[in-house]
C-alpha cells in the first residue's frame, strides 16, 4: 500500500538454516552463481541452483509445495522454480510462518531451502478482497519481478530501481519510516509486472489498493505488505532469480491449503 508502516519480524526456527544474532538469513553466492546456506550443514545444490535433499529438508510430492492445496498450486506458473510461502494461522492473524522453496526444473519436486521463519503481515490479518486502507494483506499467488530502494543495489538479481527521492516520500506525513524502504521487492498485486516499484500504475484501480511490497522491517504493524530484517531481505534479493520466475504464495493456512 502507498505509505504503509510495515513490519515482518523474521526469526529463524529450526536448525536447517543458520541465522545470525540479528536474525540474518545467511546465503552465499557459489562459484556457479547459485546460492546456499553458509553453515556446517549447508547442502549441495542440484541442477539450476535447486537444493538437493539434506538434514531438515522437506521435499514436496505430486508437483505441489507441502501445505499448498490445489486451488493455490493451480495459480503457480509451470515455469516457476522459486517460491516464498507466507502462512498465517487464520484470517485474523498478523503472525505468520515464512518458508523458501525451490526446484531444479518444472517437473522436479519442490524442495525447502532453509528452516521455517516467523514474521508478521497486515495488522488486521488476511483477506481475499483487499481494498485500500483495510490493514489486511491480500491472499493469493503473485510474481516477484522487480526490486528497488533508497539505497544502491545490494546485488539484487531482479531489475533494481535506485530512487532515493521516491522512497523517502512514500510514507504519510508524520509516520517515521526512515529505513523501511532501504530495499524493496515489489509483490505483483495490482501492478504491472516487471515495472519498477515506483511505477504508479494500478490496473485494477485504486480501490483495491496496491504497493504491496517485501521491504525492510520497521518494527510496526503493516498496512498490507510483508517486511523482513534488512540483512535478511538483502539475502533473499540475492537468492531470487528472474530465470526461476519467482512467486510469493501468501495467506492464511485454510485458504492456502484449500483443494477444489
Amino acid at each position: 500500500m502507498r505509505g504503509r508502516p510495515s513490519v515482518l519480524i523474521l526469526a529463524a526456527i529450526g536448525t536447517a538454516l543458520v541465522v545470525g544474532a540479528a536474525g540474518v538469513l545467511n546465503l552465499d553466492d557459489s562459484a556457479d552463481g547459485s546460492t546456499r546456506p553458509t553453515s556446517a550443514s549447508a547442502r549441495p545444490m542440484g541442477p539450476n541452483g535447486a537444493a538437493t535433499p539434506g538434514p531438515g529438508t522437506v521435499v514436496g510430492h505430486d508437483g505441489a509445495i507441502p501445505g499448498i492445496g490445489s486451488v493455490m498450486m493451480a495459480k503457480v506458473p509451470r515455469a516457476a522454480r522459486q517460491a516464498i510461502v507466507v502462512t498465517g494461522i487464520d484470517r485474523d492473524a498478523n503472525i505468520n510462518s515464512v518458508m523458501l522453496w525451490q526446484r531444479a526444473g518444472t517437473r522436479s519436486p519442490w524442495v525447502s531451502f532453509g528452516a521455517p521463519m516467523t514474521g508478521r503481515n497486515g495488522a488486521n490479518g488476511w483477506t481475499g478482497a483487499h481494498h485500500e486502507g483495510d490493514l489486511r494483506s491480500p491472499i493469493g499467488v503473485f510474481s516477484l519481478t522487480a526490486a528497488g530502494g533508497r539505497l544502491p543495489d545490494p546485488g539484487s538479481a531482479l531489475p533494481y530501481e535506485y530512487q532515493p527521492s521516491f522512497y523517502q516520500t512514500a510514507a504519510p506525513q508524520g509516520e517515521p519510516l526512515a529505513d523501511a524502504f532501504n530495499y524493496v521487492v515489489a509483490i505483483d498485486y495490482n501492478r504491472v509486472p516487471g515495472r519498477p516499484p515506483s511505477d504508479p500504475s494500478r490496473p485494477l484501480g485504486d480501490q483495491v489498493g496496491g504497493d504491496i511490497w517485501l521491504h525492510v522491517d520497521h518494527q510496526a504493524p503493516t498496512r498490507g505488505c510483508v517486511a523482513l530484517t534488512q540483512d535478511t531481505l538483502v539475502s533473499v534479493m540475492r537468492w531470487l532469480s528472474p530465470q526461476a520466475h519467482p512467486m510469493i504464495i501468501m495467506g492464511d493456512v485454510a485458504d492456502l491449503s484449500a483443494d477444489v
